[in-house]
């Protein structure tokens, strides 16, 4: 029992301040947190007709976790750990809202706050609880910059960002705070290991948004180390998207193309192939039907995987082109000394290639390069030598050539149906230059026009001119090819029998229409032909007027009246190309080697015809 003059127990004031300032940093949490969720989870379910409902949501519930904080900047008293406390979470207060203002198109302010952000944090940057949210304000005023177009305002700050992180790991290198730790209870704190799982992200981000700077500025060499220790990252701390990250390896394999680094383009399409296969399984054409959801997915993942194939066609097709180059001799054909000198180099070759391939940066931990390698061992990655080889090359594109257009159908996909269609025909083209046999290739350029011909029957010029011309200027080439073969073939037999020239005469009339529908295309809507042709077809139309002069002069008749008016056209064709080069200086390189032997013939022929002439009169 209490007395009744004791005086009333008193809780001292120090603990109700604690208590006080315990509570309203709970509340400063809880507001941060809620903007956080708006901002991130809210917002993925916001109506089309208000797209940033969330957004603001979040904008205001950070400007009132900013206004509990209860001190602005520059009127705190105390040591230096409590400034650097109170900048670090009124710097994190900057970022969130700066980057909640370009999320909402509105770029000026959220430079403001990222710029702030950025100068709150200018003495704090390289300490372990400001670094983070430091680095990642540059990022998005990289980004914010690339946006607009400048691409070096937008390069400083990367590489600001990017020199802070390599300092901070020389001087310090501990796992540091992340930007949203600043407004967590303290028994909710991260693990080192997520600490630093998430800085070596924002970092990744650094490195990635540095990559497309470098493109943008033509440095293509140092976009592509970028990208390939961003992707190797990417995996290591496992933060990517599978089918992001297999399209940008497929991406990264065209360089490598460029430079002739066949075996890493090779890899980074076969880690496309392995991460790509992380995405899960499509979902069958039934089952999409049944949910919309589903279906986009399907579609989706259905293009990307034809879009990697393609890339895989690229790579096909590069390694017989390279190889076509390098043993080719000064008439196109197949020089066979070089091919054996080359033969005999090869076990060097693989030896040089093996040491450079334990220098190249690889992808993946041990089980997925294990992967990989199963990937690339089904394609190889040394230029073809001998048919046997090219054709090993040829089958793996033309399996990914069907692959892609499992996606990429006509109806729906005009241009990319067409390009592949196209890029089919060229790996055939190409395979036929490793074949000795002149039959045999001739029935690969059959293959050719058996699936280009239809494709120029059925599109309508109107709408697909340009891809008209380059099938029209193809087939024509084809059907030239299979001429000069059969003709060759004909020459080895003592006389050439009535099939043999009906069949040279027929391809080299095919090869003819399809010039002349090629040339017509070029006509103004009154049927007239350019009196100077653009750039783009001044080659082409060169080379085809050159070619039917040539065609002409291959057509085997016993009429003599008609050999009489093949030679006059081709005479007339030879005549349009010298002129026109008289004419247009500026056209004299395109045609070169075309126009020399066009010279010799505009004046060899008048003596043919004039010599054919009198023998016509005398039997007259």
């Amino acid at each position: 029992m209490v007395a009744q003059n004791t005086p009333p127990c008193r809780i001292p004031r120090t603990s109700l301040l604690w208590n006080k300032m315990a509570d309203n940093w709970q509340l400063v949490c809880e507001t941060y947190q809620r903007a956080i969720t708006a901002s991130d989870v809210e917002s993925r379910n916001d109506p089309e007709t208000e797209p940033y409902r969330s957004k603001y949501r979040a904008r205001e519930l950070l400007r009132e976790t900013r206004a509990l904080l209860g001190v602005p900047r520059g009127e705190e008293e105390g040591d230096d750990g409590r400034r650097r406390r109170m900048d670090a979470r009124l710097g994190v207060i900057e970022l969130r809202l700066g980057v909640n203002h370009t999320e909402t198109e509105e770029m000026s302010a959220g430079e403001e706050h990222l710029v702030k952000c950025s100068k709150i944090l200018e003495r704090h940057r390289l300490s372990q609880q400001c670094v983070s949210t430091y680095i990642q304000a540059q990022n998005n005023l990289g980004v914010l910059w690339a946006d607009r177009g400048e691409i070096i305002i937008a390069q400083t700050y990367l590489e600001s960002a990017e020199s802070l992180y390599n300092q901070y790991m020389k001087k310090i290198g501990k796992p540091p705070v992340d930007p949203d730790e600043h407004f967590t209870l303290e028994e909710q704190n991260l693990t080192d290991q997520e600490r630093s799982k998430r800085f070596e992200k924002a970092y990744t981000h650094t490195l990635y948004y540095l990559a497309q700077v470098y493109k943008h500025l033509k440095q293509d060499e140092r976009a592509a180390q970028y990208c390939h220790t961003t992707l190797q990252r990417q995996l290591e701390y496992d933060g990517y998207n599978p089918v992001e990250w297999a399209i940008n390896a497929a991406t990264l394999s065209q360089y490598y193309l460029a430079k002739q680094s066949y075996m890493d383009a090779r890899h980074c399409l076969a880690a496309a192939n392995v991460i790509f296969s992380k995405a899960g399984q499509i979902p069958s054409p039934e089952a999409a039907k049944e949910n919309e959801a589903e279906q986009d997915r399907l579609d989706h993942l259905r293009q990307k995987k034809a879009e990697i194939a393609r890339c895989w066609v690229k790579y096909c097709m590069n390694l017989l082109e390279g190889a076509r180059k390098k043993l080719e001799d000064n008439i196109g054909e197949l020089d066979v000394d070089l091919q054996e000198e080359l033969k005999a180099e090869r076990k060097k070759q693989e030896d040089e290639k093996e040491r450079g391939r334990k220098k190249a940066v690889l992808f993946g931990s041990s089980d997925i390069y294990d992967s990989i390698l199963a990937v690339e061992e089904k394609a190889g990655c040394s230029i073809p030598l001998d048919f046997q080889e090219a054709r090993e090359v040829f089958l793996v594109g033309q399996n990914y050539i069907n692959e892609a257009k499992e996606y990429f159908q006509l109806d729906g996909h005009v241009s990319d149906h067409i390009e592949i269609i196209q890029d089919h025909s060229a790996l055939f083209k190409v395979l036929a230059f490793f074949e000795e046999d002149y039959e045999r290739r001739c029935k690969m350029h059959k293959r050719r026009i058996d699936m280009l011909e239809p494709l120029s029957k059925e599109l309508n010029p109107q709408y697909y001119l340009l891809v008209c011309r380059q099938l029209q200027f193809e087939l024509a080439d084809t059907y030239y090819e299979m001429m000069d073969l059969k003709v060759a073939i004909g020459n080895k037999l003592d006389e050439m029998d009535s099939h043999t020239i009906k069949k040279i005469n027929s391809l080299a009339q095919s090869a003819i229409k399809y010039y002349e529908m090629f040339l017509d295309s070029l006509r103004s809507p009154d049927k007239k032909f350019p009196e100077k042709l653009e750039e783009d077809v001044l080659r082409p139309a060169l080379v085809a007027k050159f070619h039917i002069a040539r065609l002409y002069g291959k057509l085997i008749t016993s009429d003599s009246q008609k050999q009489m008016e093949n030679m006059q056209t081709s005479l007339n064709n030879y005549r349009f190309v010298v002129d026109y080069c008289a004419n247009n200086e500026d056209a004299v390189k395109s045609v070169e080697t075309e126009l020399e032997l066009t010279k010799e013939m505009v004046a060899l022929l008048p003596a043919r015809m004039e010599r054919l002439r009198l023998q016509l009169s005398s039997f007259a």
